[in-house]
């Protein structure tokens, strides 16, 4: 089939004393300036947000989840509004993960096997199989801008040879992947691959070796930020993102913290996903420049500040957080939406302040200041 899009990036400018780099990713729809965060929109929707409330905080583009959409409501009826765009009015770019490490979670409702998973509904119990080809079909059918191969997640520890055995089928999965791309799509929107490998530095190289081979248009790391600790997980991403080919996107899965997201800029990362912003919301934990704060504690019930001052955000601007507070223990919805839209404004902004300190090359300035801002915060 003729390709119809495709992806470009282009790296504008990388700081001289770190490895962080600030770029545009061209899509069929739109631009998407990196560093990018990622909100999450598992079910073609970010929790308690509208659409337009989403592009207004400064989102490029969403994250929604393979698994979850292609059960409920299934292909039949997202394929009516010609795909995830329409059903669900979001008209910025989309990056659709495989549904792997969903079904991975499921636990004793999976079954790995060499062409792909067996599983069971969380819904109905109903049964079904997830292959590279139903996963890259499925991807198409959403008509997603980035699709993600499918690959095997591993849980952490993992011994070496289950660590061998994951990366040998992700890389099969990945061939597979790319031939259903290549041969059963038109190639409108881009395949990235996924670098496992566990926490091996050799395996790691090699899952590297191995992907690059396909030349895929993008490529991310997977199997971090499942229980190892923060040093080991830094380790691993500082060793394999310089492996990553220097004009394409790379995109960290999963993760994480905005510590997590300075460092992993610091060491060349473009891409993030978390549902940290928007879950933290609904429990509670508000993210600030100083720490985050528990809007539940009490000595939040007559303060009078925003949640964070000096904040643009809808929700500071209008809100106290005695207010917040108030809702949230009234168990109201306005809080679970206030909170949401003050923390995924904090990690726009970051991405945002990140790249602009790339570009002006100030990025380890940035940093240094990020750092000791959060390390002596007093109490807010």
């Amino acid at each position: 089939m003729e390709t119809v899009n495709g992806l470009k990036f282009t790296c504008q400018k990388t700081d001289e004393q770190t490895r962080a780099r600030a770029g545009i990713i061209e899509t069929r729809r739109g631009l998407i300036r990196t560093p990018v965060f990622m909100p999450v929109g598992t079910q073609a929707t970010v929790k308690s947000l509208c659409p337009e409330e989403i592009e207004s905080l400064g989102a490029s583009i969403i994250l929604a989840n393979t698994y979850h959409l292609y059960l409920r409501p299934g292909c039949r009826v997202i394929t009516r509004f010609g795909g995830l765009h329409g059903f669900m009015n979001w008209k910025k770019p989309i990056l659709t993960d495989s549904g792997g490490f969903q079904v991975f979670s499921l636990a004793g409702l999976s079954q790995l096997g060499p062409d792909g998973y067996r599983f069971r509904s969380h819904i109905d119990g109903s049964a079904h199989v997830l292959t590279p080809e139903k996963a890259v079909a499925i991807q198409d059918d959403l008509d997603s801008d980035i699709l993600m191969c499918l690959d095997q997640c591993l849980h952490y520890p993992a011994r070496r040879n289950e660590a061998e055995k994951a990366l040998e089928l992700t890389r099969q999965w990945a061939v597979r992947c790319k031939h259903t791309w290549e041969n059963e799509t038109d190639q409108r929107n881009d395949l990235f691959g996924i670098v496992q490998g566990g926490m091996f530095a050799d395996l790691r190289r090699l899952a590297v070796e191995q992907l690059l081979e396909l030349d895929l248009p993008g490529y991310a790391l997977g199997g971090l930020s499942v229980g190892e600790p923060k040093d080991l997980m830094y380790e691993m991403a500082d060793l394999t993102l310089p492996l990553l080919p220097r004009d394409k996107p790379r995109y960290i899965m999963g993760v994480g913290t905005p510590e997590d997201l300075v460092e992993l800029v610091a060491m060349g990362a473009d891409m993030f996903d978390c549902v940290m912003p928007t879950r933290n919301a609904r429990n509670g934990q508000l993210f600030t420049t100083s720490g985050t704060i528990n809007i539940a504690n009490a000595r939040f019930k007559e303060d009078i500040r925003p949640i964070e001052p000096g904040c643009s955000c809808y929700t500071c601007r209008n809100f106290s957080r005695a207010y917040i507070s108030h809702l949230y223990r009234a168990r109201e919805i306005l809080a679970h939406r206030l909170n949401t839209i003050h923390n995924l404004h904090y990690y726009l902004q970051l991405v945002k302040q990140m790249r602009i300190a790339i570009l002006k090359g100030t990025f380890e300035q940035f940093r240094r200041s990020f750092h000791d801002k959060r390390n002596g915060s007093t109490r807010q």
